[in-house]
């Protein structure tokens, strides 16, 4: 008795010392999970199936996993047959490519059934169908029917080998990279305690605890085990804050999230030769400036936040201005910058990321989804044909369901491409979203 009375004690005292009493975890936390939940210790000895029907010694994925392959193991929990955007889901179930139905999911990374949906678009008067294989981060996911790269053998601007590509390349399934009070990130040393991803997480605390890095991506050093080669990371996790609820739809608001430093420099440990910090007159002109140090100009300052749709630049609105299709990074490093912005705001109008300015940089993900989006090369926005929108007789913005404005898809499924925006959001005759940084419409 007197053990169990210690023990309630300890607890009781750990809560209370880290605020944990009213705290509701999610399942990795910032950090390593349980384990059973991606292992099976003996792949059912009793005799049952396991989740792919499985039996005891038949069909166990590599490292004891509870799928074929390291992504089926993630899509095991992150796949679902949802209507409408859900939690943690990053993969719609059931997305056939040849009808109507339509990725939901609305993370910032996008979902990766768009790599399932075939697009058709229009390019100098030429139609051309595009599989939906460039449309994202081809994982090889076989219990749920995701592929290879079948275009490439490598990372576009690097060595990293595609028919290895797995959520494990980028994300450390054991979340060991932490975040201590300093803002050094490494892989032991101080527990982790709560994740480093939401506006609501837990900060570190100097000399008792770290928090995880921004979605448990892997750092400098990390390379799968079942990697082979020399493809150790060399930069550590990108500084990113997202709002708690991030998977939803941006019909009349849209989702807070604060881009920090190094989100270009992470994705060049795979891409490396497409980072070109700044633009340089007379040097390689075939790579858009992408890196901490490209900042924007105040001619692209001023067209971001001029801009309301094609050849109307009249917002004056300052927290009207900042665009999830099109985001900057603020170049910072301190939560307690990025956290407020990255709250969700119940409009358009009243968003709390700031408008952009000439200390912020473009980045990869300010063209690309992290995951896979609706449009060739992973882009937020269609680049492959001139108009995003076309208008009814009224002149009212419509989203083309004949021709789906040269991309093939329904109107459902552009709505869904575009996180639930209106047609009306974008305008009448809404010309390339490039527009919204150029203003050459």
């Amino acid at each position: 008795m007197k053990i169990v009375k210690l023990s309630f004690i300890l607890v009781a005292a750990f809560a209370i010392m880290f605020g944990l009493s009213n705290t509701s975890f999610a399942y990795h936390s910032g950090g390593v999970a349980d384990c059973t939940g991606c292992h099976s210790m003996h792949n059912s000895v009793d005799g049952s199936p396991d989740v792919n029907n499985h039996t005891f010694a038949q069909g166990t994925g590599p490292y004891l996993l509870k799928g074929s392959d390291q992504a089926s193991t993630c899509l095991n929990c992150h796949n679902a047959a949802d209507t409408a955007p859900s939690s943690y889901h990053i993969s719609t179930n059931g997305v056939n490519p040849y009808d109507s139905t339509s990725p939901v999911e609305m993370g910032p990374g996008g979902d990766f059934a768009w790599l399932k949906k075939t697009m058709t678009f229009v390019v100098r008067g030429a139609t051309t169908t595009d599989d939906g294989i460039e449309n994202g981060h081809n994982i090889v996911a076989s219990d749920f029917g995701y592929v290879g790269d079948t275009i490439r053998t490598v990372a576009p601007g690097g060595t990293y080998p595609a028919g290895n590509l797995a959520c494990s390349s980028c994300h450390d399934p054991h979340g060991r990279y932490r975040r201590d009070a300093t803002g050094a990130y490494s892989t032991t040393g101080l527990p982790i305690f709560n994740s480093g991803s939401y506006n609501n997480s837990a900060n570190p605390i100097a000399g008792v605890a770290a928090v995880g890095a921004y979605r448990i991506l892997g750092g400098n050093g990390y390379q799968p085990k079942s990697l082979t080669g020399s493809y150790a990371f060399t930069q550590d996790p990108m500084d990113v804050v997202v709002n708690s609820t991030y998977n939803r739809s941006e019909a009349t608001a849209q989702t807070g999230i604060a881009y920090g430093k190094n989100v270009s420099e992470w994705c060049g440990n795979c891409h490396s030769a497409m980072v070109q910090n700044g633009y340089v007159s007379g040097s390689d002109h075939q790579r858009h400036p992408s890196g901490n140090a490209s900042t924007l100009t105040a001619a692209i300052v001023a067209n971001y936040n001029a801009y309301v749709t094609s050849g109307i630049m009249t917002n004056t609105n300052t927290q009207a201005a900042f665009s999830t299709l099109a985001p900057f990074q603020v170049n910072s490093t301190d939560r307690s910058v990025l956290k407020p912005m990255a709250v969700t705001s119940t409009t358009y109008a009243n968003q709390n990321m700031p408008a952009a300015a000439t200390t912020d940089s473009v980045m990869c993900l300010s063209c690309h989804r992290a995951h896979a989006s609706a449009f060739e090369a992973m882009n937020r926005a269609n680049v492959q044909y001139e108009m995003i929108t076309s208008a009814d007789t009224n002149n009212a913005a419509v989203y083309d369901s004949v021709n789906g404005r040269s991309t093939g898809y329904t109107v459902t499924q552009q709505q869904n491409a575009y996180y639930g925006r209106p047609a009306t959001v974008f305008g009448p005759n809404a010309r390339d979203y490039c527009n919204k940084c150029h203003a050459k419409d």
